[in-house]
């Protein structure tokens, strides 16, 4: 019982500490996406997030998961052009 709300506990805690950065990665790249004058679309930022939150999960470096995924999603977007 006591293993089970453990893993509950740290289970709350990811899901929440994923929220948190989602809500401010969306945030950056609407802001981004508006600066470079592109046409804002969820489903480019969600896909963008959710790479950065993977990456970061396994690089635990901020910049190069930014980097990695702004790449991406830059590489994305001219491929549908």
């Amino acid at each position: 019982m006591i293993l089970l709300n453990s893993f509950n506990s740290h289970y709350l805690a990811q899901t929440k500490q994923n929220g948190i950065i989602k809500l401010f990665c969306l945030q950056s790249v609407k802001e981004e996406m508006m600066k470079a004058e592109i046409e804002y679309s969820e489903e480019i930022a969600d896909q963008t997030c959710e790479c950065y939150y993977e990456e970061f999960k396994q690089t635990a470096s901020h910049q190069v998961s930014k980097t990695k995924c702004k790449l991406e999603t830059q590489e994305s977007l001219n491929n549908n052009e």
